[in-house]
């Protein structure tokens, strides 16, 4: 497998229970399988302590703004979105296999976020409260708006039209 960023070979390296292909000797960065970036994101979990510091070469740049082709799946370009709800720090994902390619330094960056995954559950919930909580109550008071206005209007027609004008509900009615 070759490294999206800068086309080296990428190695495997183990670290704890984690395979992860690393572009040692060339830009640093390192790619991650499908969920095991969850496995070392966090500084309680000592497995990704080996993970940052993967020997670069100096003489290799690589552009942080360039869209990147998946290694595993070569025709597809990856994704960009932040990792956490802090949005500090972006990461390359493929939308096919899943893969997370970071750039070197950003598993330092994304480690140094939350100490826990308990404080990265608060973090999150703040975040979603404070995004979606507006835009609910706001949906709320509109529906009910819409409710009050179409209670009115069925009033109106139960004025207009008796039940004994409604087909089928009397039968000695008008229709």
């Amino acid at each position: 497998m070759n490294c999206p960023a800068c086309g080296n070979a990428m190695t495997e390296i183990t670290a704890g229970a984690v395979k992860v292909q690393a572009c040692q000797g060339g830009c640093g960065g390192l790619w991650f399988d499908e969920w095991q970036l969850g496995k070392v994101d966090q500084p309680d979990q000592s497995a990704g302590e080996a993970l940052l510091h993967i020997a670069q070469n100096p003489a290799v740049k690589v552009d942080p703004n360039q869209r990147r082709k998946c290694p595993r799946d070569p025709a597809i370009v990856m994704m960009r979105h932040f990792w956490s709800v802090k949005r500090d720090v972006v990461v390359d994902e493929c939308p096919q296999c899943e893969g997370i390619f970071l750039d070197p330094g950003e598993l330092a960056q994304i480690r140094a976020d939350y100490s826990s995954d308990a404080e990265r559950h608060k973090a999150a919930q703040a975040y979603y409260r404070e995004m979606f909580d507006t835009q609910l109550a706001g949906m709320l008071r509109e529906d009910k708006a819409k409710l009050e206005s179409a209670r009115k209007v069925a009033g109106i027609f139960k004025f207009l039209c008796p039940s004994y004008y409604v087909p089928g509900k009397q039968a000695w009615g008008a229709f």
